[in-house]
């Protein structure tokens, strides 16, 4: 029986890649210089799509594939997929959920925990032989005990307020509705209402036309000179032109961020700052991780060519 064509948007690990290429052709579409030459001489053997969260799969992509079956995302946000092209066209569309989830909440504490005691500054200070020659490093502020806001209450948003709450930090978060599973943590109908209640907003939405922006101005200006804003989630969901000018006229106090516009083309006017943490949307980074999504893509390529249930399936 010949191997399904698979159209592969982006690179993967190794050990991702040997498996995929023993059941699958896999066409590279991110190593042509000519994509449309390339799309044009394989359009109609691709059944499938292996792609990844930031890159997703566009409407045109979609139309040009006449006997594509499947969207394999790797990664948990697909909003870089055109859904409703998909659809319209009988495409299924699959991501990888919940292995990732704890890794990206455990980035986000650890940022939250890095910028609050200057762990970069500090280990600066003594490798400069600041230390030394100065004396003690600067002071900075404690977490525990503290409001931390949670924009998004889902899986990962879920993780986070656990942390926080082993660091006695009192939970706050904002949803579409308050979640019977979030026990007594306080639930806020309005997010700069969430934002004006806490010393930390961690957003963990997911992405997508509902959340775009959702951190505007409002938002940024409430969480103030003393917040500090984490995001682990999308790039798109808060407005980065509004959080830059708030970042650098000191009306927000400190932003943490593993996602950007344009990534990985990062605005120059982060570098400039003293008041980022920068991480390069690396939330899921762990080798362990890593291959369970990448599992993940397999898993769902492979029940759709052998006609069995999706393992996760989004459409």
């Amino acid at each position: 029986m010949e191997k399904p064509h698979i159209l592969q948007i982006g690179p993967y690990p190794d050990w991702d890649m040997e498996r995929l290429e023993e059941r699958f052709v896999m066409h590279r579409y991110f190593e042509a210089d000519d994509k449309a030459s390339f799309l044009s001489g394989c359009a109609e053997q691709i059944r499938g799509i292996a792609t990844r969260g930031e890159l997703g799969a566009d409407k045109a992509l979609i139309e040009a594939l006449p006997n594509l079956e499947i969207i394999s995302v790797y990664g948990v946000g697909y909003d870089a997929v055109d859904l409703k092209a998909a659809e319209a066209a009988g495409v299924r569309v699959t991501n990888t959920p919940d292995v990732l989830t704890k890794d990206v909440a455990d980035l986000g504490v650890a940022m939250m925990l890095a910028a609050s005691r200057g762990l970069v500054g500090a280990e600066d200070w003594v490798r400069s032989g600041n230390w030394k020659n100065k004396g003690l490093f600067p002071l900075k502020t404690r977490v525990f005990g503290k409001k931390v806001g949670i924009l998004g209450l889902g899986r990962i948003g879920y993780e986070v307020a656990r942390r926080c709450a082993a660091f006695d930090m009192d939970i706050h978060y904002n949803d579409l509705e308050p979640r019977d599973f979030a026990g007594d943590w306080h639930f806020v109908a309005d997010p700069a209402a969430l934002a004006k209640e806490v010393d930390f907003l961690f957003v963990t939405l997911t992405g997508g036309p509902a959340t775009k922006g959702i951190v505007g101005r409002d938002v940024i200006e409430a969480l103030g000179p003393d917040g500090m804003l984490i995001n682990i989630s999308r790039a798109s969901n808060i407005d980065e032109a509004a959080l830059l000018d708030a970042l650098e006229s000191k009306a927000l106090g400190f932003a943490c961020l593993d996602v950007f516009d344009g990534e990985p083309n990062v605005d120059e006017r982060f570098l400039a700052l003293d008041n980022v943490l920068l991480q390069p949307h690396h939330a899921s980074g762990t080798i362990e991780t890593r291959k369970a999504m990448g599992k993940l893509v397999y898993d769902n390529l492979a029940a759709q060519f052998d006609r069995k249930p999706l393992p996760t399936p989004v459409l």
